[in-house]
């Protein structure tokens, strides 16, 4: 008599691969929705602390600091600094004073020797993501949000 073998059948150890493979394609899917998420928030808090630098700057020097914005070249520099680009398919959106305007797609956000400034918006987008950094105009505070609307989605 033969003894029956050990071991696992082809169809067995196809559909353990096949669900592998639905697994660690469900988990890559999810990766990649987190990673857009976190290049928003990446260069969120960098353009956040850049605007922070400024109105520093602006207070400890005693004179006005102004942090210029391209919005179609979707760049921004903080005095002193090196220009700063967004990362690839992040798009920028700027509401400032009609004064703060430069040319197309280009304006400033200006820090006083008191903290205060000419207040301001700027709004980046990627995807259904979209995080928005406030600046007070009275006080030069600077804060960030995300879109809660947005990440529920």
């Amino acid at each position: 008599m033969r003894r029956p073998s050990r071991g696992f059948t082809l169809i067995e150890v196809v559909a353990v691969l096949i669900l592998i493979a639905v697994v660690a394609g469900a988990a890559a899917f999810s990766l990649g929705k987190n990673l857009d998420g976190a290049k928003i928030r990446a260069a969120t808090r960098d353009l956040t602390a850049a605007l922070r630098y400024t109105r520093g700057q602006a207070i400890v020097k005693h004179e006005q600091r102004a942090l210029e914005i391209d919005v179609e070249a979707r760049t921004y520099q903080a005095p002193g600094r090196p220009v700063v680009a967004l990362p690839e398919g992040l798009d920028m959106k700027l509401l400032t004073a009609s004064s703060e305007l430069t040319g197309d797609g280009k304006g400033l956000i200006r820090f006083f020797p008191d903290g205060s400034s000419s207040g301001g918006r700027i709004t980046l987008l990627r995807n259904r993501y979209e995080w928005r950094i406030e600046i007070a105009w009275l006080t030069g505070e600077v804060r960030m949000e995300e879109d809660r609307d947005e990440r529920s989605r």
